[in-house]
């Protein structure tokens, strides 16, 4: 009766007692990382270290649910970076003429109405989360947001924050949404809903459906966002 009170309480905090706990490092290593991002293609600012010390400040990214669960998390996280920066090649977006700054929550744009432009792994963009960010790290990004393509960790932190306490990528893939949650969370309003996928939230769905299969687990349902 006391285990299995156990376990009812570890299923009501989140913790499947039948997971195999895992951590990002164990699952992408330095190897892996190099087959999804050659070194001859990725910029050399987006280092695997950086990566991984980014990872410690989130334990449960890339650890939830069971061993096919974890790798579909980093294969559906990684899809996501590789669409959005080219394969690592770009540090900040290649157009950064356009405007995004909302003031209509009440938060300003201190540097600039161009300044909020996508940069890091996922391209963290608009002015609001910039100050999300900021204040999730104790810094001033909305008044500096270029840290972000100039601090390697803080590159890599500002995407798995994002993926973990921005969005719902994180239980888009741990609750068994399917991979087109993680599109529509991302990018949603440019590429999902227009009745057939677009070519980027294709390229997103083929790149986690490549990656899957280097970490030898099935990509499961629901990939699509149309």
């Amino acid at each position: 009766m006391a285990l299995v009170m156990i376990m009812f309480m570890l299923c009501l905090l989140g913790f499947s007692p039948f997971s195999t706990l895992a951590s990002p490092s164990s699952i992408i290593t330095v190897s892996v990382f190099r087959k999804f991002f050659p070194s001859n293609i990725a910029n050399p600012f987006y280092t695997y270290n950086n990566f991984i010390a980014a990872t410690k400040y989130y334990p449960t990214f890339g650890s939830s649910g069971s061993l096919d669960v974890q790798k579909r998390e980093l294969a559906a996280y990684f899809a996501n970076v590789k669409q959005e920066t080219g394969t690592l090649q770009y540090i900040r977006e290649i157009n950064r003429n356009n405007v995004y700054c909302d003031t209509s929550r009440g938060i300003p744009c201190p540097a600039g109405t161009k300044a909020y432009y996508g940069r890091g792994p996922l391209q963290l963009t608009w002015n609001y989360n910039y100050d999300a960010a900021g204040k999730a790290f104790n810094m001033n990004l909305l008044q500096n947001p270029d840290q972000v393509a100039q601090n390697g960790v803080l590159s890599w932190r500002s995407s798995v924050w994002f993926w973990m306490q921005n969005s719902n990528c994180h239980t888009a893939i741990t609750q068994n949404q399917g991979f087109g949650a993680t599109i529509r969370a991302i990018n949603g309003g440019q590429e999902c809903g227009k009745g057939s996928e677009t070519q980027p939230a294709q390229n997103r769905i083929n790149y986690y459906k490549d990656f899957c299969s280097q970490l030898g687990v099935s990509p499961g349902g629901n990939l699509g966002c149309a």
